[in-house]
């Protein structure tokens, strides 16, 4: 890179405190038609990554070389959007306004200190020119999530309403997660979110955040249109698929889209609400912590009142993180899994030391189970199967399937017996899901790419960051 065309790196804002959208920078942009000239490149992020000089940043998005290009299929969008290779990971390049990208890029930086399930935000890219002096609209550089899909891209035939309702139950406990620390997103949707497999169930990661605000608190007001968006959406995306045949036809897709009303305010009111009861009913305490705990949440602070009769007391949980079991097979393994993969291996993890020696230390026999459960599992995997799932999902879906067999045959089966039947049975049929992303169909590509310029016309808008892939 020429010294004229030379890189400026600056770190990530570091404004923590603030709330909401960040000053709105004034900025050249390809879109005001003037003839400013910028002679070299301004990269915000968090860690200087040499590699993002590599890229072609002086050519507009559009017309980007397909060697620098990751073959992901581009969706119906508003902005222009490509992703690349960088080093050994994927990452994903959104045109827009120097505004929108760093508010979107302060908004990601901070959903990840909350612990919220978000892509990681790579850089904001300005000062972009051609080299004639053009100036070129700003990037966002977001990184791909790998074992990750949109909803469009889970199946290869037809989306069942079991698993339809799966995702919705996923998309909802990712929205209240956000509304406890007071994020309005704004744009909820299916195509706004990206889904991983979580032992039997789907994880849910935000990958849009431009429209979105963070408050000290959300009203009831806000929490409901935030619903109300998510309801619509949803049920305008359940039309598309059903169209396109992807959905089974006795699928509703207006009744199905409000089922994530009905999943919100049940997981809302366990999580918030007040609970009465008599002095003698005390072990409601560690009753509510409990449910709290299994649907994956823990409480680090709660409220008990008694009434002025002093009868009955009140009880209000007051702090809820999400993440307990995650938590909890980190501290122990040194395993880092999804919620549900970490409850599933945590219960085999549990049964190993009562099976064993139940008087075991629980960090020593945590360490026993991993040298002799879960590594033994994933080691099994032959090399050219190891992109279908990521190992967690595998281990469970592993001790499923020993379950199953053991169930059938009416015998123990011993782990490694059960390990090649799975690998035989079902891991061979699978797809493999992380590469799925990287290897559409070639028709397909070109159907989206038709879809993407018609869009630009007036057609609908959805997600920016990672559209929808059917394979």
């Amino acid at each position: 890179m020429t010294e004229e065309h030379s890189a400026q790196w600056h770190d990530e804002p570091t404004d923590y405190a603030q709330i909401g959208k960040l000053p709105r920078f004034v900025a050249a942009s390809a879109d005001d038609g003037k003839a400013a000239s910028v002679s070299s490149l301004n990269i915000t992020a968090a860690a200087a990554d040499p590699e993002l000089l590599d890229l072609p940043w002086h050519v507009a998005l559009e017309d980007w070389p397909a060697e620098y290009l990751a073959a992901l299929p581009r969706g119906i969008s508003r902005h222009i959007v490509r992703f690349a290779h960088l080093g050994g990971s994927v990452i994903a390049i959104k045109e827009t306004s120097e505004h929108v990208a760093r508010h979107e890029y302060h908004m990601l930086r901070k959903l990840a200190r909350f612990d919220v399930p978000c892509v990681e935000p790579v850089a904001v890219i300005t000062g972009r020119t051609t080299p004639d002096g053009r100036p070129l609209n700003p990037v966002l550089v977001t990184r791909h999530l790998k074992f990750s899909m949109p909803y469009r891209a889970l199946f290869s035939q037809m989306l069942r309403k079991d698993t339809l309702t799966r995702l919705i139950d996923a998309q909802a406990l990712l929205l209240v997660r956000l509304h406890l620390i007071g994020f309005y997103w704004g744009d909820v949707s299916l195509s706004n979110t990206l889904f991983r497999r979580d032992a039997g169930a789907f994880a849910a990661y935000l990958v849009d955040a431009e429209t979105g605000e963070l408050y000290p608190d959300l009203s009831t007001g806000q929490r409901e249109y935030d619903l109300e968006i998510a309801r619509v959406n949803i049920a305008g995306e359940l039309m598309d698929l059903l169209d396109g045949g992807l959905i089974e036809e006795k699928v509703d897709p207006v009744a199905t889209s409000e089922l994530i009303m009905d999943s919100y305010r049940r997981l809302w009111a366990e999580l918030t609400e007040k609970e009465s009861f008599e002095l003698g009913e005390r072990w409601r305490v560690g009753a509510r912590i409990r449910r709290l705990n299994e649907l994956g949440f823990d409480v680090e602070e709660y409220a008990i009142k008694t009434t002025q009769n002093g009868s009955t007391i009140q009880l209000q949980p007051k702090v809820v993180d999400a993440g307990h079991h995650q938590r909890r097979l980190l501290r122990l393994t040194g395993l880092d899994a999804q919620e549900n993969q970490a409850r599933r291996l945590l219960n085999d993890m549990d049964s190993f030391r009562a099976d064993n020696n139940p008087r075991m230390d629980e960090e020593y026999s945590a360490h026993l189970w991993v040298s002799q459960v879960f590594e033994p599992i994933v080691r099994s995997i032959p090399r050219d199967l190891s992109g279908k799932l990521e190992p967690a999902e595998v281990v469970h879906e592993v001790l499923e399937h020993r379950w199953y067999m053991s169930e059938k045959q009416e015998r123990h089966i011993p782990l490694a017996e059960a390990v090649q039947s799975y690998i035989d049975s079902v891991l061979r049929h699978r797809r493999d899901e992380a590469a799925i992303m990287l290897n559409p169909p070639t028709g397909l590509l070109k159907i989206l790419d038709a879809e993407t310029e018609e869009s630009r016309y007036g057609g609908d808008e959805t997600s920016d960051e990672y559209p929808d892939a059917d394979d």
